[in-house]
């Protein structure tokens, strides 16, 4: 009998490297982003926001990658039955607004990624172009 897991997590290199890629993104989109990567224990790893960002972003981008780091579901493609009791059983702590993606390497699931500032969909655009830039699974993420 094991007494122990062990579980993948995104590096802070990496999680960094994914931060800069989303704000490069959003800049490149006229949003201003805000960006958070998780690892799949839900904490977070690394951080951004951009000048003139709106300040409930930050919340928000964290509960983006938070959920997608536990669900390892892309937010706004989550079951219509969560919609409303995933972030009233957490809470709030996760949420279902589209803009959070898992990330995976491979088959390998390590955190997730969450961006806000935009509108749902911008946010969702960003993360998806973020994962296909750091190299990152985006089979079964989008719509």
């Amino acid at each position: 009998m094991s007494t122990h897991r062990q579980i993948a997590a995104i590096n802070y290199e990496t999680a960094l490297r994914a931060v800069t890629i989303a704000m490069e993104v959003g800049e490149r989109d006229g949003v201003k982003t805000v960006v958070a990567v998780a690892d799949p224990s839900m904490t977070l790893i690394a951080y951004g926001m951009s000048d003139g960002a709106t300040p409930h972003s930050a919340e928000t981008s964290r509960r983006k990658a938070a959920t997608s780091a536990s669900t390892r579901r892309r937010t706004g493609m989550l079951p219509e039955a969560l919609s409303t009791t995933l972030p009233l059983g957490t809470g709030g702590a996760l949420t279902t607004i589209d803009g959070g993606v898992p990330i995976f390497f491979g088959d390998e699931h390590v955190g997730g990624l969450g961006v806000a500032g935009g509108s749902p969909v911008q946010d969702a655009e960003i993360a998806l172009e973020t994962l296909k830039r750091l190299g990152a699974r985006r089979e079964g993420m989008q719509t």
